[in-house]
């Protein structure tokens, strides 16, 4: 009786290990696509070419203050301050409305991916 119980606990034993490195060997397959299943890059709405643009208006702008909304170097809201604001000189892009629809139809002709 004993010798069977014995057996009994290594089949369990042995079922166990099985299990768990048949698991974890599904786990470790990576998932590959068929080559017809590929997905294509959705392309990207108005929205996020316009924030975009905007945020690469912004960091080329050489000042501190370039959006009403931007920060100066004391911590105060740059307001009537920033280049935004101020007539002449640079006009960064600081809100949506500040991108036409030509800036987005040339941004993506420039970044279409075939």
């Amino acid at each position: 009786m004993k010798s069977f119980l014995g057996w009994l606990l290594v089949l369990a034993s042995v079922h166990a290990f099985a299990t768990t490195v048949h698991a974890r060997a599904q786990l470790e397959i990576p998932l590959q696509a068929k080559p017809d299943e590929k997905e294509k890059p959705k392309p990207l709405s108005d929205a996020q070419i316009k924030a975009i643009l905007i945020e690469d208006s912004i960091a080329g702008y050489s000042g501190n203050c370039p959006c009403p909304y931007s920060t100066a170097r004391n911590g105060s809201r740059c307001g009537r301050r920033s280049a935004y604001s101020r007539e002449g000189g640079a006009a960064p892009l600081c809100y949506s409305k500040d991108v036409s629809a030509e800036m987005v139809k040339d941004y993506r002709q420039e970044h279409e991916q075939n």
